[in-house]
């Protein structure tokens, strides 16, 4: 998984080249997978005009709607951000073992606050509290989401706050005239990852080419010339 930094800003349009690349960022870095002897590891991406809401996407959609407050902004830390961050990763086993308080505003605004590309934050307020923090790229026919945490309090887990993240991403694409979403990588078989085949209709990317499931599928059977 080759990891290389960018030395200057990278335009609109040579992101959209990099979302339909496959290409993930963290930071000002980018990187993909390049696994010469397997191919599970695809991109995925939500196809905006199409998509239609599942019925319990719809469910999730009117619950977290009527009680969510969502702003718009650059990305920045604070230590409301922070300590939203690390609750968010000891809750969810992310912190393999380490101090909790070595995630610190430095870190923090390395993996999360720098950015080679455009990158927008939205805020998710629950009345006041601040309770969830989504990052997306813009390109300028597309978005790609980069990552989302939410208070791990049960108050807020119930509302299924990660599903309503994803469903306001495509949102926003939809409202500012963008044609996809990109979702960054899907394995079949992991858990992890395979919810984003949940967003209908979409396409993975195999061996560099967009196509629905049903040809992926075919095409992983087709060894590669």
């Amino acid at each position: 998984m080759p990891l290389y930094r960018q030395l200057r800003p990278i335009t609109l349009e040579e992101s959209d080249a990099r979302f339909a690349n496959s290409e993930r960022r963290v930071g000002a870095c980018l990187y993909r997978t390049e696994c010469p002897t397997c191919q599970e590891c695809q991109g995925l991406r939500v196809r905006v005009e199409d998509f239609r809401m599942s019925r319990s996407q719809r469910r999730v959609w009117k619950r977290c709607d009527a009680r969510f407050r969502v702003e718009f902004g650059r990305p920045s830390c604070t230590p409301e951000k922070l300590e939203l961050f690390r609750r968010h990763k000891v809750s969810r086993g992310l912190t393999a073992g380490e101090d909790p308080e070595d995630i610190h505003e430095r870190s923090y605004t390395f993996w999360l606050v720098h950015s080679c590309m455009l990158s927008v934050e939205m805020r998710y307020y629950l009345g006041d509290r601040l309770v969830g923090i989504g990052l997306v790229d813009v390109g300028e026919s597309s978005l790609s989401s980069v990552y989302y945490f939410f208070d791990p309090d049960p108050e807020v887990a119930r509302l299924s706050p990660g599903v309503y993240s994803v469903l306001k991403e495509i949102e926003l694409a939809r409202l500012t005239g963008r044609e996809h979403l990109y979702l960054g990588l899907y394995v079949r078989d992991c858990r992890h990852l395979s919810y984003k085949m949940d967003y209908k209709p979409h396409e993975v990317s195999v061996r560099g080419v967009w196509q629905s499931p049903e040809e992926s599928t075919q095409s992983l059977k087709v060894p590669p010339a």
